[in-house]
């Protein structure tokens, strides 16, 4: 049954999951279960239900939407965030157990500790008001005499849109039915923290209806040439300073068209957005009408919020692998949880636990901080900030099959050595057909070239006419790569005549590495040889590694 009112876009149990109390029963009663069973109506159970003090409210508001028309009603999926304590996702899932309402589960426990991540930057977030955008500044600019008579015909006119550094990056949850999005949101959105006063959670159908419904008033009465997403985001971010949507997907060309500029928008405003999704990202709106169109919003999803893969994937060993992907960026509070819960992953704790550890080259020591089984941890700084060298990674890769790089900065032509023994590294580590982790400042697409060298070389090639659409003479840099940079607007040609590189095999390798770290952080590359049970476990990873260790002799 889908529901109506305050409640859009939320589940409700069926009336047959609903047990009978028996009248002479008394028992406390959480908020979840007591809106479940006031909504539908079903005050047998509910009436054996001693609520606690807080809730007496919401029962009232409940009765009283009843009473609501839907189109006042639809207003209360934005509610006031009124809590008692700033109790985390982590110690209510602890509570919750303890009660018997849920089961300890060590993957979902790994989940719930994202959730943590975020609750704990939320709490030190403030979020900044939102100024609303006036209708003279969202209008296109005049056109001159001879832009009128030759410029051709009418364009709509889009603002630059920017997104403040120092909002906490949301979270995209995805998995198969049953794999527990609807209880992790329930969880997330009941412990948002009391510093954050206004939050809402919707479905996202419901939520586009809604965009497209003020869009669509908004040109009525300003007419189509204004651009009038910041407008709606504007209205929309005022409201919600966290926002929660059930079922992310677009299967719309009409959504497809306008979700960048409207969830870039919203961020500008500072909304932190978390969501929940069937779908990885890359299979959004797959096969659409225009679906080219709709990548810049995957990689936008990508890059601000964190990808989590709800379905439980276990090793040989039983340990659950991380739900995220092996790259995280920036250096927030949540990137020490992402690289220790890789290392514990990829590493052998049980057997072998951290240590430091050294090998030689060339009669020279390398110092490994951290090492556990065949993974090795580094700091970008102990890696690649001191005199080090291809003759060095190969024989890091000799000994080990996985690496933790934390902290790597973004780097410019200023750092630029340290630009090319990190490209360097990035080399051996693909063909040895190792594993990559990064903790990481800037995106994979900014990591090497600062925002003032991409707007240079951006400037540079619109005068020559080098970022104009369509096929370049390149055909060295793999598609994934040219994917990575389709949102800068760069193509090979604009490397090219870009004054940042010293010559055409610098401007190759940049380009191949951040191919490379595409494929890298692939799932195919990151689940192999890992003996997942749903691959074939032990004998899997056995395999892969004799099949890794002979392709190793004959190439390093």
């Amino acid at each position: 049954m889908t529901p109506r009112g305050p409640f859009v876009g939320l589940r409700f149990l069926p009336r047959t999951a609903i047990r009978p109390v028996r009248r002479d029963q008394t028992r406390r009663i959480c908020s979840s279960c007591l809106r479940h069973l006031r909504s539908r109506g079903d005050f047998r159970g509910a009436a054996a239900a001693r609520p606690f003090p807080q809730w007496r409210a919401l029962e009232s508001q409940i009765r009283h939407s009843r009473g609501t028309p839907t189109a006042q009603r639809a207003s209360l999926a934005t509610v006031a965030n009124v809590r008692e304590n700033n109790r985390g996702p982590i110690e209510e899932y602890d509570e919750r157990v303890h009660a018997g309402r849920l089961r300890d589960d060590e993957h979902q426990r790994g989940i719930i500790g994202h959730l943590q991540d975020l609750h704990d930057m939320l709490v030190d977030y403030t979020p900044p008001k939102v100024i609303h955008p006036t209708i003279e500044s969202l209008q296109p600019p005049k056109k001159s005499v001879f832009s009128s008579l030759f410029g051709g015909g009418q364009t709509s006119y889009k603002t630059k849109i920017t997104i403040p550094p120092d909002v906490p990056k949301g979270l995209y949850m995805y998995g198969d039915v049953g794999s527990g999005k609807t209880m992790l949101m329930d969880l997330f959105f009941e412990t948002i923290p009391g510093n954050i006063k206004s939050k809402t959670r919707i479905h996202f159908h419901n939520f586009m209806q809604e965009v497209h419904k003020e869009m669509h008033k908004f040109k009525m009465t300003h007419g189509n040439d204004i651009d009038g997403i910041p407008f709606v985001a504007a209205n929309i971010a005022e409201k919600a300073s966290v926002l929660c949507f059930d079922e992310f997907q677009c299967t719309d060309v009409a959504d497809a068209m306008i979700l960048r500029r409207l969830i870039e928008s919203l961020m500008s405003h500072g909304s932190v957005i978390v969501t929940t999704s069937n779908r990885h990202p890359d299979e959004l709106y797959k096969n659409g009408i225009q679906r080219e169109s709709f990548i810049p919003c995957i990689n936008l999803l990508k890059e601000r919020l964190r990808v989590i893969n709800l379905d439980s994937t276990t090793d040989y060993r039983k340990i659950p692998r991380p739900p995220s992907g092996v790259y995280y960026h920036p250096l927030d509070k949540a990137a020490k949880t992402h690289a220790d819960k890789w290392f514990r992953f990829l590493g052998d704790f049980e057997n072998d636990p951290p240590h430091p550890a050294t090998h030689s080259v060339w009669g020279r020591e390398i110092d490994v901080p951290l090492a556990s089984g065949r993974c090795a941890k580094f700091t970008f700084k102990e890696l690649i900030g001191r005199a080090t060298g291809a003759a060095d990674y190969l024989e890091l890769m000799r000994n080990y099959e996985a690496f933790i790089i934390t902290d790597v900065p973004g780097m410019s032509h200023k750092t630029r050595d340290w630009a090319r023994r990190f490209i360097t590294f990035i080399d051996a580590v693909y063909e040895s057909r190792a594993k990559l982790v990064m903790t990481t400042e800037l995106s994979l697409t900014n990591l090497f070239l600062s925002h003032n060298e991409l707007e240079e070389a951006v400037t540079t090639s619109q005068s020559t006419g080098d970022v104009a659409p369509g096929p370049d003479n390149n055909h060295d840099v793999s598609d994934v790569m040219r994917s990575l940079m389709d949102d800068l607007g760069m193509n090979m040609n604009m490397l090219k005549n870009s004054s940042i590189f010293s010559g055409d095999e610098e401007r190759f390798a940049f380009a191949r590495a951040l191919s490379r770290l595409s494929e890298m952080g692939s799932q195919e590359w990151v689940e192999r040889g890992m003996g997942l049970e749903d691959k074939g476990g032990k004998q899997e990873m056995e395999s892969w590694q004799r099949v890794r260790s002979r392709w190793r002799e004959d190439s390093l």
